[in-house]
């Protein structure tokens, strides 16, 4: 995946925030005192990670703790996260926040926190065994693929004893919320839409411009190609590039995951049918807010084990509130 470039690291205190707003200083003894909350994700230009860095902030702010955001500028895998992991670890935050990219890969890394009394805490993707980990926060992947489901078929006017191909741009194969959009995608089609094929999947290491090469020759490949699922934002970024490029918009059935703005601004020109929108902020805020809890009270009241967020469909017909609504904010 190549070696480790320079990273992307911005360190926000609260105290420092408030003598921003209110003209006072900060004196170096207060601010060290604070609790110190890492927050690890994956590739840290992502939309998606971006407005959770809003909710993180914004919730390290009112709890006046310290935030540590750190990942890897654009590449999503674990060769690149766990040296960003490790480089955290080394700071001794009093929590992490880590959004794993792989769930096998990751799980040294969250008994290696362990280790040194750092509670973990895992947000929108999880480690293979969560017993070490204070509390799992994510959305309703499993809907998301389903609704998206629902969706790509009805843009294909489907209709039972037809023949329909469609492909899958992921991000990882083992990402667990790609996995499980994936497989509620996978049983809504075979278990309400006869007829319908997932003929590929390729993945982009959440790189658009590796999702749009993908789709690209996806549509050489199947000229009769009837949908696209894009199963994350960067995948869905990548996949409209592509459907523009070919002068496809509205020829192939386009269903995205994440509402970034760009991709929100494409629903109503018919680029995207639908998208699937998360609430990356309220998932990052809870965990902080989680964080703090458990630091302040050294206990596991009151912190639910796991948390599921619901996913909201925005296609044509939403309301200009709802788009606004839902639209991933980002700093």
């Amino acid at each position: 995946m190549g070696s480790l470039k320079k990273l992307s690291v911005s360190v926000i205190a609260a105290g420092v925030v408030g003598a921003l707003l209110t003209g006072t200083v900060v004196a170096p003894a207060q601010a060290a005192a604070k609790k110190k909350i890492a927050f690890v994700m994956g590739a840290e230009s992502d939309p998606f990670f971006q407005a959770m860095k809003v909710g993180a902030v914004a919730a390290a702010a009112a709890n006046n703790v310290e935030l540590i955001w750190q990942g890897y500028p654009s590449e999503y895998s674990p060769a690149t996260q766990i040296p960003v992991v490790d480089q955290v670890l080394a700071l001794k935050p009093d929590a992490l926040v880590l959004i794993p990219t792989d769930p096998t890969a990751l799980q040294p890394s969250v008994a290696k926190a362990k280790a040194a009394g750092i509670p973990v805490i895992n947000v929108d993707t999880h480690v293979g065994d969560l017993k070490d980990v204070l509390s799992f926060i994510t959305g309703d992947n499993a809907d998301g693929g389903a609704k998206a489901a629902d969706a790509l078929a009805k843009a294909i006017g489907w209709k039972k004893g037809k023949k329909y191909k469609v492909v899958v741009g992921l991000t990882s194969a083992t990402a667990t919320t790609n996995v499980a959009r994936l497989d509620g995608f996978s049983k809504r089609i075979l278990r309400n839409y006869p007829g319908i094929k997932i003929v590929d999947k390729a993945y982009s290491q959440s790189q658009p411009a590796k999702a749009n090469t993908n789709v690209s020759n996806w549509l050489t490949k199947y000229p009769d190609l009837a949908g696209i699922f894009a199963i994350d934002g960067t995948n869905a970024a990548g996949a409209a590039a592509a459907l523009q490029a070919k002068g496809l918009t509205g020829k192939v059935a386009l269903i995205g995951y994440d509402a970034y703005k760009a991709n929100v601004d494409l629903i109503g020109k018919g680029v995207f049918t639908a998208l699937v929108a998360q609430d990356p902020a309220a998932e990052a805020k809870l965990a902080i807010e989680y964080a703090v809890k458990y630091l302040n009270t050294k206990s596991k009241s009151g912190i639910k084990k796991n948390v599921v967020i619901p996913n909201v469909v925005l296609s044509k017909s939403s309301t200009a509130a709802d788009l606004a609504k839902y639209t991933y904010v980002q700093k």
